[in-house]
């Protein structure tokens, strides 16, 4: 089982310290370190493992260090920056693994450049060697590339030419995306497996900058203290400290403090709940349980292709924490909502088919009504459960500011205009619903739920709906759940998933990439891949 909880005091592939503003993380991968199999992490190459322990260390940092302006993102190995994702991983890792394995290095990637544009964080990435693949695509995140000028280091896209597949965590579209990186010059870098250095890469917008080994470290505390400038951190502010996460595991469930989660292996589902709590750690806490439950199922449970969002608890209780979530004024406000809006990515990013469930006792208010909006159907209990010895009173849909703006998907809308792309009526319409209660009726009316059973009907609706999804190709599935989720205009991000869910997927189970004579198998084995030239 993989988990996804580490502490500095437990990593294996990364160094981070502290000098004042300037934080260094510095990648020293153990060779033996690898998570999933026999193989050895050579040249600073990564698993899940060391991503795993990547991003803890930016989230540590975000919360942990308010203090710290500018990360460093450097390599403790002479010679390489990073060798990118580790080959022999990828080719006995299964399917699965290896997409959700580029989705989650792609996720941290996105942290990354969001700590910059919405926390004040900026990263340099000091590629003090070689740079190649996935090690590449990490220095893409960062804001600015410093690369050391020896005549040996050079950055490079190789996995086209050597691998026959795509670079999996958005190499290709930050170069065009983010880089501009011309398409004829991105043409030629990504099939150019020896890759680009000094004074070219930086006419080409492959970097920004080079420096001699002489002078690379001055070039490094320089640039780290003139991208520090350029920071709204606030250095006296409190630390957010990051405690243990309290977690149960049995066959059938996973409990947390305020996130549970019921399997059926019979049924392939699962069943979120989550929650609500005035406790002022509660919006922190749930936030943190939420992302970490949806790791594990990602990898641990494929067969569980169906997930009922579920919630419990006051309104009041989340209202509470509203203000500070829509509006934060602090550190801790500010990383708070931001990790919010982050797990709910990660939630509209997850491969499952999602049904929000809103029925007596719900809570789904404020930034828990935005797990309703992000389910691909939502089904509302009309009136109450009649043959409840003590019934709960009618379930309500509460938007609150929240679902205008502050949590948008990776498309850059609210979930709201998502939802109502096109149809600017509609949208007014419901929008027009922010601030108030709705019962489901009303909500049915508006467009906010999918639909609104009453009590003889609900629960033959509710299951004949799970029972038919569980007949379906997850494939097919996944396709369509990802084309529908996000309406509207492409961004950097989308692009970037779109071709995680469809173009790798499709990519790394071809023979060319996968197959006895396919360039992952025969990798470093002096023997050339033999392909089928046949394009479809």
């Amino acid at each position: 089982m993989i988990t996804f909880e580490r502490h500095p005091d437990q990593y294996r592939h990364w160094m981070l310290t502290f000098d004042g503003a300037i934080a260094r993380l510095s990648m020293r991968v153990d060779i033996d370190g690898g998570l999933l199999g026999d193989y050895e992490l050579k040249l600073n190459s990564y698993d899940i493992g060391v991503d795993i322990e990547l991003a803890d260390a930016v989230r540590r940092i975000r919360f942990e260090h308010p203090e710290v302006r500018c990360v460093v993102l450097d390599s403790a190995i002479a010679g390489v920056f990073c060798a990118g994702a580790n080959i022999r991983m990828l080719a006995g890792a299964t399917h699965a693994h290896k997409v959700n394995f580029c989705k989650f290095t792609n996720e941290t990637r996105l942290e990354i450049e969001e700590a910059s544009a919405n926390s004040g964080l900026r990263f340099l990435a000091a590629i003090n060697g070689a740079c190649s693949g996935g090690g590449y695509e990490l220095a893409l995140a960062c804001d600015h590339l410093l690369l050391i000028d020896d005549r040996s280091s050079s950055v490079s896209l190789p996995e086209v030419p050597l691998l026959g597949v795509l670079p999996g965590t958005g190499g290709l579209t930050r170069l065009t995306d983010k880089r501009h990186v011309r398409k004829d010059h991105a043409d030629v870098f990504a099939t150019k497996s020896e890759g680009i250095q000094g004074a070219d890469a930086i006419a080409w917008k492959l970097i920004d900058e080079v420096a001699p080994p002489s002078t690379f470290d001055d070039a490094v505390t320089a640039r780290s203290a003139a991208l520090a400038a350029t920071s709204d951190r606030e250095p006296n502010a409190e630390p957010l400290i990051l405690t243990p996460i309290d977690r149960t595991i049995t066959e059938s469930a996973i409990a947390y403090e305020f996130v549970a989660a019921e399997l059926d292996r019979g049924a392939s589902t699962v069943a979120i709940t989550v929650t609500a709590s005035a406790d002022p750690h509660w919006a922190l806490a749930a936030a943190r349980e939420l992302d970490d439950l949806l790791c594990h199922l990602r990898f641990n449970e494929p067969l569980l292709g169906t997930i009922t969002l579920h919630t419990r608890g006051i309104a009041t209780d989340v209202l509470v924490h509203d203000e500070a979530l829509a509006n934060p004024s602090s550190h801790a406000q500010r990383e708070t909502s931001l990790l919010w809006k982050r797990v709910l990515s990660r939630l509209d990013l997850t491969a499952r088919t999602l049904f929000a469930i809103i029925d007596p006792g719900s809570c789904f208010v404020g930034v828990l009504a935005e797990l309703a909006l992000a389910a691909d159907r939502s089904y509302m209990l009309d009136g109450i459960f009649e043959d409840d010895d003590q019934p709960l009173p009618e379930a309500e849909l509460h938007l609150t500011v929240v679902s205008s703006g502050t949590m948008p998907m990776a498309n850059g809308l609210t979930r709201l205009q998502s939802r109502f792309w096109g149809d600017d009526a509609a949208l007014a319409t419901a929008n027009g619903a922010i601030g108030s209660p709705t019962v489901a009726a009303k909500a049915l009316e508006l467009g906010l739920v999918t639909f609104a059973p009453d009590d003889l009907d609900w629960d033959d609706e509710v299951r004949l709906a799970i029972e038919e999804r569980a007949s379906y190709s997850p494939d097919a599935l996944t396709g369509m759940e990802a084309n529908h989720r996000f309406a509207g205009p492409e961004t950097m991000a989308t692009k970037i998933f779109s071709r995680l869910s469809a173009w790798q997927n499709w990519i790394f189970i071809r023979p060319n990439a996968s197959g006895p004579d396919g360039a992952l198998q025969r990798y470093g084995s002096g023997s050339r891949p033999s392909y089928d030239h046949n394009r479809t």
